[in-house]
């Protein structure tokens, strides 16, 4: 047996946390108690003064395998997740091949049980090969384990495609993900279009490109009455719509990235790639606007759009990187740092926004700290502030902006089906 003792438990289910032990047994918490219960257990873990958690619940992901391992495998991945407290992982689909069949989601489900620290579930796409011209088929995704679907990487432009998809998801309850982007509105730019990108002479990117495909698939969504969940939520115009739509009634959940509330377009100025990101790093004002969203729950939960990419892929000029930022690691610090800290929502709000709300909406086993429950538990202390360093990243991508910033927040025991996989840096 194994006792988590004397730690300050948030359970996901109350709106407070309490000082207690919790007792874990065949992969299962068996016992929560505020009496001393390590008098039972053949190993303890001292968690005086840490957070005891339920595990991190990631609902977008790239584990890059199949067809890109020499950005990310399903090995280093699920290591780099469980180094940043996350026990479950979603993973999108924009693989080579797509998730886009049982056999591709059967494979990642056999090497995740073969090589992964965490708990990995696949994504499937949208339409075959993530083309946006013809549907997948979606009852045969579904019976082979995915729990959403997505063509995440690229919209579904099509908007009779996105009905009918919508439709069809609709049918069986299971999400749909929208990658909310007018690519006719992109084009070529590659940062936030305004004075700043203007100044650096790099092409812009309007907030209406997100924006107008935030609106069409809410439009969508409420002649459907299907679930969408939309990704990467980084506008303020965004998320004034996602207000209103839920306001009346329409069944859309959201989500933001760690980078989306962490930095801003500001950050491109010395013109370091690793600020590409797709969506881009927005305005201050945009950032402001992410952060009143999580506080008032407009945006449902965090996602890490954990997106590792080659050295080889960044270190070129700024118009030719690959857009994404290595994610896992930093999520919890970015989350404590940025929002907890600063007040702008508490503890118990960042760990439903990172565990309890994504299991919900996604339908999967985890998110609070129940007996006979998994025993999927994340630990962390708020009290060391450290400086983020790449190079001790288990991704392979080492491509963060956050890189030599100072934060607060570190995990320090990541425990799966009552396993610790992740203690005090190392990998078990």
């Amino acid at each position: 047996m194994l006792c988590i003792h004397n730690g300050k438990i948030i359970d996901g289910i109350s709106d407070s946390y309490h000082k207690g032990d919790i007792l874990i047994d065949n992969g299962k918490i068996v016992e929560i108690s505020c009496s001393d219960l390590s008098h039972k257990a053949d190993r303890v873990i001292d968690a005086e003064g840490l957070w005891v958690m339920p595990g991190f619940v990631d609902a977008h992901c790239h584990l890059r395998e199949p067809g890109f391992e020499y950005k990310e495998d399903i090995a280093s991945g699920t290591k780099s997740a469980a180094a940043g407290g996350f026990t479950s992982i979603a993973c999108m689909p924009n693989t080579e091949p797509a998730i886009d069949n049982a056999a591709v989601v059967n494979f990642i489900k056999m090497k995740a049980t073969a090589e992964g620290k965490v708990k990995v579930y696949p994504i499937g796409a949208i339409t075959k090969g993530r083309k946006g011209k013809e549907l997948t088929e979606m009852k045969e995704l579904l019976d082979a384990g995915v729990i959403a679907l997505s063509d995440d990487g690229d919209p579904v432009s099509d908007s009779r495609i996105m009905r009918l998809a919508l439709e069809y998801a609709g049918q069986w309850g299971i999400p749909l993900i929208s990658h909310c982007e007018d690519k006719s509105l992109v084009g070529d730019g590659v940062m936030n279009e305004g004075t700043i990108s203007t100044i650096l002479g790099l092409k812009g990117i309007t907030p209406a490109a997100e924006e107008v495909m935030v609106a069409r698939d809410v439009i969508l969504a409420k002649i459907t009455k299907a679930p969408l969940h939309i990704a990467h939520v980084s506008t303020k115009g965004s998320v004034e719509i996602i207000r209103k739509a839920k306001e009346i009634g329409i069944a859309v959940t959201c989500e933001t990235a760690p980078h989306y509330f962490s930095a801003n377009e500001k950050w491109v100025e010395g013109y370091d790639t690793n600020t590409k990101v797709n969506p881009p790093l927005r305005t201050e004002e945009d950032v402001e606007a992410i952060k009143v969203g999580l506080q008032d729950g407009t945006i449902d939960i965090i996602a890490t759009d954990h997106a590792p990419h080659h050295r080889d892929e960044k270190e070129v000029e700024y118009t030719l990187a690959a857009s994404g930022i290595s994610g896992f690691e930093t999520a919890f610090a970015l989350g404590y740092t940025n929002l907890v800290e600063p007040k702008i929502i508490s503890m118990v709000e960042l760990v439903k926004k990172m565990s309890t709300i994504p299991a919900k909406i996604f339908k999967i086993d985890g998110g609070t700290l129940e007996v006979g429950k998994a025993a999927d538990i994340t630990i962390a202390s708020d009290k060391d502030e450290y400086i983020i360093d790449v190079e001790k990243f288990y991704s392979k991508g080492k491509n963060s902006p956050f890189h030599g910033k100072k934060v607060k927040g570190r995990i320090v025991y990541t425990i799966v089906d009552g396993r610790v996989v992740y203690d005090n840096g190392k990998i078990i």
